[in-house]
């Protein structure tokens, strides 16, 4: 059976989820052919993942989960999270990105709802969930592709309410997980420029600038750097020294890469500003750390 193609990223989508109100920014489908490297999302978004075909391996916070068919899992703010597809048989996944942006559904002209304060605490108090898909989400991905195509009267209002269905039927099975109490902070920022920052981090950590970013912002300077740290809770610096040793501890581990062309990779100039980066980041130098990686 071939899996149905979604890509949303234009539309203004708004779900209710008790008194919370959730920014969609982005619904994508497709395969892994080659892996995700360790990363992790700002305040207050969160990553839905799917996976109904395929297998590989996930990292999440140090810990290795096994991915196979009909594996759902969720990726909090600041889990950092790492996905290693298997090439003869690559995942396929379909993602939903999205932000709580609000304290207050009335904000909306959606219907009234029942309130079920469990949902929206299991959502905020779990940075990180995964397990096996016990429900139906595939036809509810396959009803959601289907009136994207369409796009019949009231489509969008159906898409708003299968993405509802899809992200409050996930969050009811974490009820059979032990859920760690985590209070995460509700902020705010505008949609595009929330992309922009995690981006930037996610592929540009190499050689992004403070200045560069302010420009794609529209910011200034100092503004991007608050933008920064009220999305990661770190600075602009630190969050690019982040990126770039994550991404480097990950060649290390999953490549024959040498370390000067790994630090050339992640943006430092010489193999001794890496190395010393490195040790001083990682507490071990880059070699004994791909000396410790898994078979």
């Amino acid at each position: 059976m071939k899996l149905p193609p979604i890509h949303i990223d234009h539309l203004d989508i708004k779900l209710s989820l008790d008194h919370l109100l959730l920014n969609v920014h982005y619904v994508k489908f497709g395969y892994f052919y080659s892996s995700m490297h360790a990363h992790s999302h700002s305040l207050d978004t969160y990553e839905l993942h799917y996976i109904p075909r395929g297998y590989g391996n996930l990292i999440a916070n140090g810990n290795h989960y096994e991915i196979t068919p009909g594996t759902l899992f969720m990726t909090g703010p600041n889990v950092v999270h790492e996905q290693i597809t298997n090439l003869e048989d690559p995942m396929a996944e379909y993602c939903i990105f999205f932000e709580v942006i609000s304290g207050d559904t009335n904000s909306t002209s959606k219907r009234a709802i029942v309130q079920e304060p469990m949902l929206h605490t299991l959502l905020q108090s779990t940075p990180f969930w995964i397990g096996k898909e016990c429900g139906d989400l595939m036809s509810m991905f396959e009803l959601l592709a289907n009136q994207l195509t369409s796009k019949s009267i009231g489509w969008h209002q159906m898409v708003t309410n299968i993405l509802e269905i899809i992200i409050i039927s996930s969050i009811q099975q974490y009820t059979d997980h032990n859920v760690s109490i985590q209070q995460i902070p509700l902020k705010t920022l505008d949609d595009h420029r929330l992309l922009i920052i995690e981006n930037s981090f996610l592929y540009h950590y190499a050689t992004i600038t403070l200045e560069q970013l302010a420009d794609l912002l529209k910011l200034s300077v100092r503004q991007t750097q608050r933008a920064v740290h009220k999305q990661y809770g770190v600075s602009f610096k630190d969050k690019k020294l982040q990126a770039r040793m994550e991404a480097a501890n990950r060649l290390l581990h999953t490549t024959d890469l040498s370390i000067g062309d790994i630090g050339a990779q992640v943006g430092f100039t010489t193999i001794e500003q890496f190395s010393n980066a490195f040790k001083k980041y990682y507490g071990m130098t880059a070699s004994q750390s791909r000396k410790t990686r898994h078979v």
